[in-house]
Formats: C-alpha cells, sequence, structure tokens
C-alpha cells in the first residue's frame, strides 16, 4: 500500500444514514423486482452506490456487463448468479463480487422472493435505474401492469441509456 498523508476531512460531506423506512427513498421497479436506492452516488460524492433489491422468483436483470464492480450481499432467500458462463448459488448471508467489464445476471431460481443490497462502486447505477424503472409506492409495492408495448418501450429505453452508464446489455 502506498504510503502519504491522508487528505484533510472534507466538511462539505456528510453522515448518510439510510433507514429502509425512510418515506423520502425511491423504490422502482426494474426487471420483475422492486430496488430501493438507499444511499446515491450524489451522497457519496460518486464513490459508490447502495441498493437494496427485492426480488420475486424468476426475477432478475438480463445478461450484462459494465465498468464498475458490483458487489451483493443476500439478506432474504437465494439467489442464482451467472458468471462469466459458470453458475453460483448466493444463499442467506453470502456476498458475491462481479469485477467489472465481466458478462454476468443473476436470477432469483427460486420459490421463495430474496432480498439483497447491492453496492455498485463508482456510483452511476442509481442513476441509470432512476432512468430506467418505474417508480412505486413502497419496498413491497406491486410492479405496475405493463402491457406488452410498455414493456417493449422499458427494454428499449434501458438500451438506449446503457452505454451512458458504462453498461452493455448482453441481449439480442
Amino acid at each position: 500500500m502506498a504510503s502519504g498523508a491522508i487528505p484533510s476531512d472534507d466538511p462539505t460531506r456528510t453522515l448518510v444514514h439510510a433507514r429502509p423506512d425512510d418515506p423520502a427513498l425511491t423504490h422502482l421497479a426494474i426487471a420483475g423486482g422492486t430496488y430501493t436506492i438507499l444511499v446515491t452516488g450524489e451522497q457519496t460524492a460518486g464513490r459508490y452506490c447502495l441498493i437494496d433489491m427485492r426480488v420475486p422468483p424468476g426475477g432478475g436483470p438480463p445478461p450484462h456487463r459494465h465498468d464498475f464492480e458490483e458487489m451483493f450481499t443476500v439478506l432474504d432467500g437465494a439467489v442464482e448468479f451467472t458468471f462469466r458462463g459458470e453458475q453460483a448459488v448466493a444463499r442467506a448471508g453470502e456476498t458475491i463480487n462481479i469485477p467489472a467489464n465481466a458478462p454476468h445476471f443473476f436470477r432469483n431460481s427460486f420459490d421463495q422472493p430474496a432480498r439483497l443490497l447491492c453496492m455498485c462502486t463508482p456510483a452511476g447505477q442509481d442513476e441509470y435505474f432512476l432512468h430506467v424503472g418505474d417508480k412505486v409506492d413502497g419496498p413491497t409495492a406491486a410492479p405496475p401492469e405493463l402491457t406488452d408495448e410498455e414493456q417493449a418501450e422499458r427494454r428499449d429505453r434501458a438500451a438506449a441509456l446503457a452505454a451512458e452508464y458504462r453498461t452493455e446489455l448482453l441481449v439480442p
């Protein structure tokens, strides 16, 4: 580890205390689940964001990759991760780290809902989700019922914005 002086404290940065029941939090319906943005990149000077993901059976994003690290800690249930074509199951209490640039996706392949904390570093995924998700009233709110046309519009919007948020969707 390099030695050197630690920078001075930045008094413009404030303590962030994320409470999952805070009514000011943003809840989004994305990839079949509900994602709550607990800590934004704006709150961390872009260093990371933290997202609480509730993933129902069958839920999860399509295959993708991005140029930032992504770490998942499973709080409840289990989730199957596919990383560079290899599958691994993470259960409550376990953590998976996805290195930058690696193709991956996850799916709740089980019959019980799962809950994960996802940290992305540096931040940006939080902003992407704000642009592609549908706001819902809370972490357990049902996602909106979307027509086939509305679902296609969400997929098209996610694909159109992916590069801006350093993401590549690996779907045909």
